[in-house]
């Protein structure tokens, strides 16, 4: 995700939404691909169908909550989720999604996001303008290190880049 991923549509749910919802654990033996079929589907059973890359994940308070199961971040980053953006996040998980290249967005005014809004996000400047609305919310910014590892895909292969011979680090 850049400053400014582009537009993408808002797929809404509530509050306390849990890693369950996100990746159920009735099918986390199988493959990331069969795991993201079923994201969600507790709450809208065509979410995962529908969704489309530079789409965001609405959510209300508690985000994530439940287990620390990377997989809930995973899933939403396999479906083309360009960020999450909720009133708030569990801790673990807005730490699976740093790690894991997904950007996890707090914002105050994320309720008053419908389904299907058109928004851009601009991550550095904690803005997110909802086009369909004509309104724009303020969020917490993330910190331009935070973004760039998210824009890497994540902790693993930030430090691969890092760490690779003749880079700075």
């Amino acid at each position: 995700m850049s400053a400014t991923p582009g537009t993408g549509r808002a797929f809404v749910f509530g509050d306390n939404v849990d890693t369950d919802a996100l990746a159920p654990g009735l099918y986390m033996k199988g493959s990331i691909e069969a795991l993201a079929r079923h994201c969600l589907e507790s709450f809208d059973p065509a979410f995962a169908r529908d969704v489309a890359q530079g789409d965001f994940v609405i959510g209300g308070e508690n985000f994530g909550m439940g287990s620390s199961r990377e997989q809930a971040a995973m899933v939403l980053r396999q479906l083309g989720v360009a960020a999450v953006i909720a009133r708030s996040f569990a801790g673990l998980f807005f730490r699976n999604c740093l790690n894991l290249g997904l950007a996890p967005l707090e914002c105050a005014e994320a309720g008053r996001i419908r389904p299907g809004d058109a928004l851009t996000v601009d991550a550095i400047e904690g803005r997110i303008t909802n086009r369909t609305q004509g309104q724009s919310y303020p969020c917490v910014p993330i910190p331009a290190h935070l973004l760039e590892m998210v824009n890497d895909g994540g902790l693993l292969p930030h430090l691969a880049k890092r760490l690779k011979p003749g880079t700075a680090s």
